[in-house]
């Protein structure tokens, strides 16, 4: 993996992905993982042929992003989970709105994870808040709509489960869909589990990269910090211990959708390069979507 800006041109016809990373890395992630960039290769690369595949990440959270003359290079963009709320009027927020924005009217494949499912989802025009059932964490059974309209995203899927299990940590959830979203999976608690917008922009609330050890070490330092009860901590351990995430069938389920292949069109009336940067300059208050809230993080990394 490329930690790093202006990375050199991929040879060889490889395929290209960014991870966007909204979050610091926490001690266990850096110690057992190398850092959550690597969490996601490892979910959703392809098993370190490089030579077919380039992965970069960009730590959005500390102003990294990639430059504007390189976002056509990319075949796809990932957006990580954050302890901070979508819905934040934070500098580097905003700025990432902005880029999803750009990137997306460039038709480019967009992937969102927990606050990517929910940044995704504002920086397109719908709106998220505080999850109205209040925090969701632990395996939870996320069930497909049944007049699912997701096949073409995901290449050759031709049917799905009723419904997989998946690792969720979130306090925050989408409350609109933006113009032409739609809902492709719900929960007991989250009304929008998975949505899509066209065929190349796909929000995923809960985390199809993390493994039962990660979701441990959240919820033991979720715990002490008190951010959440010891009895909401032992409810998501309850459920870790008694149902396996369906890790494997999310994981794939995203790469699918990433590099399904597909020609990127660009249907703005300026070039990618211009509006990129005009976007990418955003300052506070431009954005549709917008609650208009400042906030903080919380005093972890997710």
């Amino acid at each position: 993996m490329t930690v790093a800006k202006g990375s050199a041109p991929v040879t060889g016809g490889a395929r290209r992905y960014a991870v966007l990373l909204a979050l610091k890395d926490s001690e266990y992630a850096r110690e057992v993982y190398g850092g959550y960039g690597n969490v996601f290769v490892t979910a959703f690369g392809n098993g370190g042929r490089e030579k077919e595949e380039r992965w970069d990440c960009f730590r959005v959270i500390d102003g990294e992003f990639p430059a504007a003359e390189e976002l056509g290079m990319y075949d796809g963009f990932v957006v990580s989970g954050s302890p901070h709320d979508a819905y934040g009027d934070e500098r580097w927020i905003l700025r990432l709105c902005s880029l999803i924005r750009t990137l997306h009217a460039m038709n480019k494949r967009l992937l969102g994870i927990c606050f990517g499912h929910q940044v995704l989802c504002r920086a397109l025009g719908g709106r998220v808040g505080k999850a109205r059932n209040g925090w969701d964490i632990g395996v939870k059974k996320v069930t497909f709509m049944p007049d699912f309209e997701g096949f073409g995203l995901f290449g050759d899927l031709e049917e799905l489960p009723q419904s997989a299990s998946i690792i969720e940590v979130h306090q925050d959830e989408v409350w609109e869909m933006p113009p032409k979203g739609r809902v492709l999976a719900y929960s007991d608690k989250t009304r929008v589990e998975m949505f899509a917008v066209g065929e190349h922009v796909l929000g995923v609330q809960g985390h199809p990269e993390y493994t039962n050890d990660i979701l441990h070490n959240l919820i033991d330092r979720l715990v002490n910090n008190n951010t959440i009860t010891r009895s909401i901590g032992e409810d998501a351990r309850g459920t870790a211990e008694a149902t396996k995430p369906d890790h494997g069938f999310w994981t794939k389920l995203c790469k699918d959708f990433l590099k399904r292949p597909t020609a990127t069109t660009v249907t703005m009336n300026t070039s990618p390069l211009e509006s990129a940067t005009e976007l990418m300059s955003c300052s506070h208050g431009v954005l549709s979507g917008s609650l208009a809230t400042t906030t903080t993080a919380s005093p972890i990394g997710l």
